[in-house]
């Protein structure tokens, strides 16, 4: 029996409730018709983590699990270089997330690290800033160098915060967070996390908040005197300098690459020879899409598309006046 042929995949969210969440995923996304009580903090659009793994939502594949896919279809899906590299495991894990309350002081394992623990991938990651209160922060990175006796005795403390780079954000602000890099997300930030597939994090302070069991919430000092880098380090946050009807690179490393597409009209695209996936994820408006085998559809705010490598993204057409795309791959 044949196989059905790849298409640009929708899939299926993947909604986490936690105690720090809000009301603005559902919103974003369109439902009228969610329970905004639920304190959602965390969509995951794309993800081959064990335990959450993203279902197709639409056309021949529907049902199919994204692990499942990858392992049918390897290189076809993610390019030959890709799959050589990561084999059936999908190498990236994409989600917005809605911070109504502060989220924990963390941290993340470089590759090494996690793999002698946890046998599994690291953490890098990039946030964009899709939204934020008047006033609201991010905390990437230390304000000075420091080291691991005194981070863990302002842990012991619970001063960690003293030690932490605070920097208000606005909409288009970028943080790029090498795994080993302290942070924290403050409340009333609404925006896009492009990462390595992973779901290892140390948790390093949390407030002295209580679980839904009526718990402390656990720490991981111990490890995450292991993996944090203790430097200061510059320019933690970038601006994105707007440029209508073209792309614009947001960030580059080995493990992904992030532009940003805004647009008023018709944008083609040639990738040339880029051997990947192309992932879109819609922070504004809607468009219809074209794919290089002549597949079409829309995408609309709240929405992420999954292109694979055999049958990249050809052109979209905006729907309305501001359209705005993250668009993501491995180069």
């Amino acid at each position: 029996m044949n196989k059905p042929t790849l298409y640009p995949f929708k899939f299926k969210p993947i909604l986490k409730q936690v105690i720090w969440g809000g009301n603005h995923i559902p919103l974003f996304k369109g439902n009228a018709d969610a329970d905004v009580s639920e304190c959602i903090g965390e969509s995951w659009e794309v993800s081959g983590v064990e335990g959450s793994v993203s279902v197709i939502s639409e056309g021949a594949l529907a049902g199919k699990n994204l692990t499942e896919l990858l392992q049918d279809y390897r290189e076809l899906l993610v390019g030959e270089s890709v799959y050589s590299r990561y084999g059936n495991s999908f190498p990236l894990l994409l989600k917005f997330i809605d911070a109504h309350r502060d989220l924990s002081v963390q941290v993340h394992p470089n590759d090494e690290m996690a793999r002698r623990k946890h046998q599994t991938n690291g953490k890098t990651e990039l946030w964009y800033v899709i939204d934020a209160a008047e006033n609201a922060s991010l905390y990437p990175g230390f304000n000075r160098n420091t080291n691991r006796a005194e981070v863990k005795s302002k842990i012991e403390a619970k001063d960690i915060e003293s030690l932490l780079n605070k920097e208000k954000v606005t909409r288009d602000d970028v943080i790029f967070l090498p795994a080993g890099r302290i942070h924290a997300i403050g409340k009333g930030v609404f925006l896009a996390e492009i990462q390595q597939s992973s779901n290892v994090t140390y948790r390093v302070w949390d407030y002295d908040r209580i679980d839904k069991d009526g718990k402390p919430r656990d720490l991981h000092v111990d490890l995450a005197l292991d993996a944090l880098d203790y430097k200061l380090r510059r320019n933690y946050t970038t601006t994105v300098n707007h440029r209508a009807n073209q792309k614009i690179k947001i960030n580059e490393c080995s493990y992904f690459t992030v532009n940003l597409m805004e647009a008023d009209t018709v944008m083609t695209f040639d990738y040339g020879r880029l051997d990947s996936f192309v992932a879109w994820m819609c922070i504004g408006g809607s468009a219809v899409y074209a794919s290089q085998r002549k597949n079409k559809g829309f995408i609309n705010c709240g929405e992420t598309i999954l292109f694979p490598a055999c049958d990249q993204p050809k052109a979209f057409i905006p729907a309305c006046d501001d359209v705005r795309i993250l668009e993501i791959y491995i180069a």
